[in-house]
């Protein structure tokens, strides 16, 4: 079996070939502008922060200063998804703290995490809070979570990008649904 392109050129970015990253840039740009988009459109209409800008800074992130090591596309993508929610969630706390004087407020976790329309800056930062506890206590949801609503995958390709089965990407995603809501409930 041999690999695609995007596998071939992100093994030539972990060996650092000098043109590694000029050459995997185009074959993932479209797919992390997508998700981008995806994932910008569940923003506040105030956010400022354009899909471009946010493709720009994920992919700066990831392919920086000692590129990271990935097992294949779905993980690049999985790290792709993780660098842009830390970016949006980086620029809601820059936010909060100099627009609002850093107040938080109690947001109750939408049932449907994937179709949420408008997350505020508030809301944000309360779903991160509760992602890094997840993260903690069940990787597996954690990432689930993290190709589901930062990545824009359905939970098919999502299990896919995992390497498990999309029933098993369904338990998950129930229950990262219902600890998170807990979790957000109780702060």
């Amino acid at each position: 079996m041999t690999s695609g392109p995007v596998t071939v050129a992100l093994e030539a970015l972990e060996r650092g070939e000098p043109l590694a990253s000029d050459q995997l840039l185009p074959l993932v740009y479209d797919e992390l502008r997508r998700i981008a988009a995806r994932k910008l459109a569940r923003e506040s209409p105030e956010h400022t922060l354009q899909p471009t800008a946010l493709v720009h800074e994920a992919y700066l992130r990831l392919v920086g200063d000692g590129a990271g090591r990935w097992e294949g596309r779905g993980h690049f993508y999985a790290a792709a998804a993780e660098a842009m929610r830390r970016i949006l969630v980086e620029a809601a706390r820059r936010k909060a703290s100099l627009k609002r004087g850093g107040g938080q407020v109690r947001v109750e976790f939408s049932e449907d995490l994937a179709q949420e329309n408008a997350a505020s800056s508030a809301t944000l930062l309360a779903l991160d809070e509760a992602l890094q506890k997840l993260e903690a206590e069940d990787p597996a949801a954690f990432k689930l979570v993290m190709l589901r609503y930062f990545g824009g995958l359905s939970v098919e390709e999502a299990a896919a990008a995992l390497g498990v089965s999309p029933r098993t990407a369904k338990r998950h995603w129930s229950y990262a649904r219902a600890w998170l809501g807990r979790e957000i409930e109780r702060e």
